[in-house]
């Protein structure tokens, strides 16, 4: 089967953006174990940006995804999106009874696709990902690599514009990880999608990112906003690569001994 998605014109709200978060505050608990995960973070995503984030253990980045997809809400401030949403996790989270094609059909059944349609459009979905042979795996007979290719075929599978990435790649082998480099780079770009996608990895940062920001920890708010003007396809062991994450990790680092006491 030929997969036949195209590109769709990325959304964007008033003013262009995709994304736009204006003055967001969380804030969990109350009293003497209130903590502020996210304090005043004003942060707009163009419409078919790659915007890579990165920052120390405990900075807010995964709550600023949360608050993105609508699981948490702002105490203060106001979250923006341009269209449908979808979270993709560390953990393909795959339903180990179901094969990779029923796991697609899930998302679509959730969408309220007609059962006769389904099928076909997880089939294309797969193959979009490189995955159409293996459609009728399970699970546990699918390598990791291969496990969170379908969770991005599932993701695909809810039509969304915007596309959050929480550390997707980060339980990946570096080999396999490299690899799932170029598919999400490839799949980004022939379909047009907006993805903020979340890391620790400061090469994988620059090597996917159109835009690396850094987040500053306690409380959680943007420090700094780098452009990667870096031509793609990049290679992450580049000397171009590794010379810009080197600058960025020194800066982290810096943020890091801020706050050790």
């Amino acid at each position: 089967m030929t997969a036949v998605l195209e590109a769709a014109a990325p959304r964007a709200l008033p003013g262009g953006a995709a994304v736009r978060l204006t003055g967001v505050t969380k804030v969990f608990a109350s009293g003497p174990r209130q903590v502020t995960a996210l304090e005043s973070v004003d942060l707009t995503v163009h419409p078919g940006e790659f915007l890579t984030v990165v920052g120390a253990s405990g900075c807010g980045k995964s709550t600023m995804l949360n608050v993105i997809a609508g699981l948490e809400r702002p105490t203060a401030g106001r979250v923006e999106v341009a269209g449908r949403v979808a979270f993709m996790f560390q953990d393909a989270t795959l339903f180990p009874w179901l094969t990779a094609r029923q796991n697609v059909e899930v998302a679509l059944r959730l969408r309220g696709l007609p059962r006769r349609l389904r099928r076909a459009r997880a089939e294309e979905l797969l193959d979009v990902v490189r995955l159409g042979p293996a459609q009728d795996k399970r699970p546990h007979e699918l390598s990791g690599g291969m496990r969170q290719r379908v969770a991005l075929a599932r993701v695909l599978a809810q039509d969304a514009s915007v596309v959050l990435m929480d550390e997707p790649l980060g339980a990946l082998d570096a080999m396999t990880r490299d690899h799932m480099h170029g598919e999400l780079e490839r799949v980004w770009s022939e379909l047009g999608l907006t993805v903020l996608f979340v890391t620790h990895n400061m090469r994988e940062a620059v090597r996917l990112g159109d835009r690396v920001v850094l987040m500053a920890s306690s409380p959680g708010r943007v420090k700094l906003e780098q452009a990667v003007d870096l031509p793609r396809p990049r290679v992450i062991d580049s000397a171009e690569v590794a010379m810009l994450a080197g600058s960025l990790t020194d800066e982290l680092r810096a943020e890091v001994a801020a706050h050790v006491r």
